[in-house]
């Protein structure tokens, strides 16, 4: 039979499950999930990531279309004080993923800066950077090789 669980003491037995960690870290000592490293709680009803559900515990409900960014970058815990709620593009941002690494850059590979003038961004894929210094280059490469062919 199945266990009915107020409120409170769902609370209670959510936070019994954290311990204490580097940095104010509140670490999730329950289930983690595979491949991810987060934590994985019941909420009473279904499995939910357990960052999740202590902000929820701690701030209300999470609104939608915004994700939670760990400030401390550790997937494991849910100390509320280390959580923000961002927008997911933020949320990428933030992190050190290679869109993330890219989105930092401020020179092309070989030393130009990124500056409105000097960076031209395929209408397709707007994400998608290049310096005009070496498109110019790349060009002039060209040209000479065509015209040696034509020769």
């Amino acid at each position: 039979m199945l266990e009915v669980v107020t409120p409170g003491e769902a609370q209670a037995r959510f936070w019994a499950r954290a311990g204490q960690g580097p940095s104010g870290c509140l670490l999730w000592l329950g289930a983690i999930r595979k491949g991810k490293r987060y934590g994985s709680a019941w909420n009473g009803s279904r499995r939910v990531d357990a960052h999740r559900l202590a902000y929820e515990y701690a701030n209300g409900p999470i609104p939608d279309g915004l994700h939670i960014d760990h400030l401390c970058r550790n997937r494991s815990c849910v100390n509320p004080d280390h959580m923000e709620l961002v927008t997911p593009r933020e949320n990428v941002l933030r992190g050190t993923g290679p869109t993330a690494e890219r989105a930092r850059q401020t020179h092309c590979a070989h030393g130009h800066e990124f500056t409105p003038e000097n960076t031209y961004r395929r209408p397709s894929s707007p994400g998608h950077r290049r310096c005009w210094e070496c498109i110019r280059a790349e060009r002039r490469v060209l040209t000479k090789q065509r015209q040696r062919e034509d020769q």
